[in-house]
């Protein structure tokens, strides 16, 4: 089968639910996501610390070397990630900046981002990722670690097949089972149920 070269906002929309790959990607809809303060803020932010943080290694975490705003790709995804890090057990690592504060909790979305630029990585350079990381801008850079392991690989490039067959196919898949993200859906008005 024919695969596509999708992002990692597609397979974080598509986890949440199928439904959008399909009215965004087949169907032609746009979300207008532009329009939200907090994407628009969040691009500013990683223009400003690629620029601030361009000589500065984490020395905390063994980073030994690093690539900043790294565009990478595969077979079947594609991404710039914020940092690339080497780090001194051998293995490497993303980190990406975040506009927002911590609350002792990392969403979904984050994990499922670093989870893509992890097999980025992994493909590009060929050295394990076992670990990722988020800098929460409006919480003093607090920096926090996420352990990656293979089943969150495994994860997102299910996902990436998934996405890559409703897009070439057609398919129109069943909607998340969690009714209520479909509240503030932007597509709440055209979707069935």
């Amino acid at each position: 089968m024919n695969t596509l070269s999708i992002t990692p906002s597609q397979i974080i929309e598509y986890l949440y639910c199928p439904r959008y790959t399909f009215f965004e990607y087949v169907l032609d809809i746009p979300q207008y996501e532009e329009k939200y303060y907090k994407v628009i803020r969040g691009r500013e932010v990683h223009l400003k610390r690629a620029r601030e943080n361009a000589d500065y290694l984490r020395r905390r975490i063994g980073v030994v070397d690093k690539q900043l705003n790294q565009y990478l790709s595969n077979a079947s995804l594609r991404g710039e990630v914020d940092e690339v890090l080497w780090l001194e057990d051998g293995t490497m690592a993303p980190l990406d900046y975040k506009f927002a504060v911590y609350k002792d909790k990392v969403f979904e979305t984050y994990r499922t981002q670093l989870y893509c630029y992890a097999w980025l990585i992994e493909q590009n350079y060929g050295r394990p990722v076992k670990r990722a990381f988020l800098v929460y801008t409006r919480s003093q850079n607090k920096l926090v670690e996420i352990p990656v392991h293979p089943e969150h690989l495994e994860e997102v490039q299910q996902a990436a097949t998934a996405i890559s067959q409703i897009i070439l196919q057609n398919h129109y898949p069943k909607a998340t089972k969690y009714r209520k993200r479909c509240v503030n859906c932007t597509y709440r008005n055209v979707c069935t149920r």
